[in-house]
């Protein structure tokens, strides 16, 4: 039965803490929420979002209101604890779990005995026992006894992330058994999906191989893409003729591979296994290499003009986000810039503004383009059709526009 009478202190406002936060709040939880953002605290305790992800606002200004959400800088005393901090990767690859490290020993003075800690972040094999677990320990906890420490990574889509943050199934692995089963008793009060039970070192390499899994298939998409060029095959309409077979499901490919998962987590499989994960690392080399290409194909087409106008379509890592993170446009119009090809025109629209690039409404981006870069199949961009381009050169890297 569901003990909405404990306190939960939440790590990390971000894309997975915010909507986490709120969620709990709304099923009753009293849910204090802590960020290193003074910015993001106070909008989140005005009942307001810093992030675009569907009726999140809606949640959040619901769980503020009942007096069950509210954020700060310094985390309190709770009965559960969870840490959804960025996991990004250093210049070599290698796993930057900084932000791990201080939300641990941010919280290891609040945490007394019986306390449930649990990592959501992504996580390198060996996380949950030898930074979180460690951190608590050499803090004087008794992390075997009654602090309880598991890892229960997110597996969401942004753009979908309050339905499959209760629809999908779970996995928890904690550091011992007491601790995987506290943590599946309160993950089965708001969670509709199954909730699977391992152990944390399992739970880590889930999360990685299902990424993997998906960079891996991406890989194979772009790829073909590559190959389609040369070849002066429609690569689209290729994979639509061979997922007609029944045990065939190509992905499409794209720029690139972006987002806070996707182009991360394989490396953190590649940094602890090289030897062995050649083709995990391969497919990374593959995706990685994508945005080159596309530079390429702007370049060549640059050339046909005197002083060319390229109007670069979108920003974010996927359609109908405003996540920039990792995202390979963002790489592709930088490059671009840096590369003086040609004057550079961006249209994002989910966002209002951008620190670095200064943004224009689609219309008027097409309208004084003489190359048009599609990047990103917001709904907004599924609205050009090819004849209204005649006159442009389109270079469509998500094949939407026919």
């Amino acid at each position: 039965m569901a003990d909405f009478n404990k306190t939960i202190c939440v790590i990390g406002l971000g894309y997975i803490g915010l909507p986490t936060a709120s969620l709990l709040g709304t099923k009753g939880y009293q849910v204090y929420g802590v960020d290193t953002s003074a910015h993001v605290v106070d909008t989140i305790n005005q009942g307001k979002i810093h992030i675009v992800e569907p009726d999140l606002d809606i949640l959040v200004k619901s769980a503020v209101q009942a007096g069950n959400l509210c954020a700060g800088l310094q985390p309190k005393e709770a009965d559960i604890f969870i840490i959804a901090v960025p996991t990004p990767f250093k210049g070599d690859h290698e796993p930057d779990l900084s932000y791990v490290e201080a939300a641990t020993q941010m919280i290891a003075p609040y945490v007394k005995p019986g306390n449930l800690v649990i990592l959501e972040s992504t996580s390198p094999v060996g996380t949950t026992d030898g930074v979180v677990a460690k951190i608590l320990r050499d803090a004087g906890h008794d992390v075997d006894k009654d602090v309880f420490v598991v890892h229960c990574p997110e597996r969401v889509l942004p753009g979908r992330i309050l339905t499959e943050l209760v629809e999908n199934d779970r996995i928890i692995g904690g550091i011992n058994e007491l601790a995987t089963q506290m943590a599946i008793e309160f993950y089965q009060t708001f969670v509709r999906g199954e909730v699977l039970a391992t152990d944390s070192r399992t739970a880590e390499m889930t999360k990685l191989t299902e990424n993997s899994f998906r960079d891996v298939n991406i890989a194979f998409a772009n790829e073909l893409s590559l190959i389609c060029d040369k070849e002066g095959i429609n690569v689209w309409n290729l994979i639509a003729l061979a997922n007609r077979h029944p045990r065939v499901n190509i992905l499409n490919p794209g720029p690139g591979v972006g987002g806070h998962c996707i182009a991360v987590d394989p490396w953190f499989i590649v940094a602890r296994a090289p030897e062995q994960a050649r083709l995990i690392r391969t497919a990374r080399e593959v995706n990685d290499h994508k945005p080159e290409w596309v530079i390429a194909k702007v370049k060549s087409s640059a050339d046909k003009f005197k002083h060319p106008v390229i109007g670069c379509l979108g920003l974010s890592f996927k359609a109908d986000v405003d996540d920039l993170r990792e995202s390979p446009s963002v790489e592709i119009v930088r490059k671009l810039i840096k590369a003086n090809v040609g004057e550079i025109l961006i249209s994002e629209p989910t966002l209002s503004k951008h620190s670095e690039f200064n943004l224009l409404p689609y219309e008027e981006v097409v309208a004084k383009s003489d190359i048009v870069l599609l990047l990103v199949d917001h709904k907004q961009f599924r609205k050009l059709k090819a004849a209204d381009l005649k006159e442009k050169i389109l270079i469509d890297t998500r094949g939407i526009i026919a």
